[in-house]
């Protein structure tokens, strides 16, 4: 007997480790791409709150390229530290696993093999991901709280420090360059963080306190000039951003939703994610 308890542990902790997900739970009938829910207009609404709002927080969304994986992380409640969560499209069913052991603030590469968490990431392979690997130095040194790529491989990231600050690094011929800090224009204000870099690199999005915002982190873009350069931070306005905390801005792989989610409560305990059609992202591009 003492034999048959040790093999389960051992069982339970190589599945744990492994990389797959585990804990599935199948939810009702669900019909359609993003969960089955009702397209929004160009004001934000909740996504999908009767499906992915369990415990207090639900943040940090991302899609596969296929949108047929749904990631974000949960805490609160029965969670009691930050979970990454999954909701895939298997067998015409949506269902819902925990994907352990990392619970980094998920972003899907755009061939969607590679599942970045911060300065960690993990490879798709036969059986789901690979376990959770470090990103090679001088990444893997820098307190990176989300990562995020171009088609053409750019590392768009940011830092965990007092101000926050994000960085670029471009893939040259096979080989990463060292990551560079983006220009003044952007990393200006207080607690600048959480990049999203368009897949053709014409804009970033990020958050960040500044003066003149709506409150607390507002999200921002800014679009490529002809030069090359970065044009003035736009701030997203008074539809998307609240005083609240506004963050993680992202667009879904096909181009027609900004997503985000916005923080609250008592020092940012609460969250809910929202979409919105990505028009409003067009209706601020200038001419």
């Amino acid at each position: 007997m003492k034999r048959i308890c040790i093999s389960i542990a051992l069982l339970f902790f190589i599945i744990t480790m492994s990389g797959n997900s585990y804990s599935k739970n199948r939810l009702p009938v669900i019909e359609g791409l993003y969960l089955g829910q009702k397209p929004p207009g160009l004001i934000p609404e909740l996504f999908a709150p009767s499906i992915i709002k369990k415990g207090f927080r639900a943040a940090g969304a991302a899609f596969t390229p296929d949108l047929k994986e749904f990631y974000f992380r949960r805490r609160g409640g029965e969670y009691k530290n930050n979970t990454l969560v999954v909701i895939q499209y298997k067998g015409n069913q949506w269902i819902e696993s925990v994907v352990p052991p990392r619970a980094g603030q998920p972003f899907i590469s755009p061939d969607g093999n590679i599942l970045y968490l911060g300065n960690m990431y993990r490879e798709r392979n036969h059986s789901g991901w690979s376990v959770v690997k470090s990103l090679d130095a001088p990444f893997k040194d820098f307190p990176i709280m989300r990562l995020t790529t171009s088609s053409k491989g750019t590392y768009y990231f940011d830092e965990a420090t007092k101000l926050g600050n994000i960085r670029y690094s471009r893939l040259i011929d096979g080989k990463r360059e060292a990551p560079r800090s983006i220009s003044k224009e952007i990393n200006t204000g207080k607690w600048t963080a959480h990049p999203f870099i368009a897949l053709d690199e014409s804009y970033i999005i990020w958050d960040s306190e500044r003066d003149g915002g709506y409150g607390d982190s507002d999200l921002h873009i800014s679009f490529r000039q002809q030069d090359g350069s970065w044009g003035t931070a736009i701030n997203l306005g008074d539809k998307i951003n609240t005083k609240f905390q506004d963050q993680y801005g992202s667009v879904t792989p096909d181009g027609k939703y900004f997503f985000f989610h916005r923080s609250y409560g008592n020092r940012g305990d609460k969250a809910d994610i929202y979409w919105v059609d990505a028009q409003v992202i067009e209706n601020l591009r200038p001419e």
